[in-house]
């Protein structure tokens, strides 16, 4: 394990399914998750023309091993292009907790969204 040397990094990137294109403009925040259940806001970012943020949400001696929650703002996305949406809509904020085990790997999380549906997977 590679806990403490710190060489590796976590990106996303998001796909909306719905339209087939990227997810531009959805407002990511990354937290770390405590033990005792505190959470510490350690990145907020906005994906860009192609659904991905400028550059890794955390790297190098940043990326450490620990629990961490990904929150993407899907609805206001859906709003801003206009898509009819349920008051509230159904997906609002999406949710994705992981953890890192190993902080000298390349940590990918996407997310695949629509406004009823969403998908994730450890990307490469």
């Amino acid at each position: 394990m590679n806990a403490g040397r710190g060489e590796g990094r976590l990106t996303t990137h998001v796909l909306d399914t719905m339209a087939g294109r990227p997810g531009a403009g959805i407002t990511v925040v990354l937290d770390r998750l405590g033990d005792d259940g505190a959470r510490t806001r350690v990145a907020e970012a906005r994906t860009n023309a192609d659904g991905r943020c400028d550059g890794p949400l955390l790297a190098g001696a940043d990326l450490t091993v620990g629990r961490y929650e990904l929150t993407f703002a899907v609805g206001a996305y859906f709003q801003a292009r206009g898509v009819t949406l349920t008051d509230p809509p159904f997906l609002d904020e999406v949710p994705i907790r992981f953890a890192i085990s190993d902080a000298g790997q390349h940590y990918h999380v996407p997310l695949l969204i629509s406004p009823y549906a969403y998908s994730t997977y450890r990307g490469s």
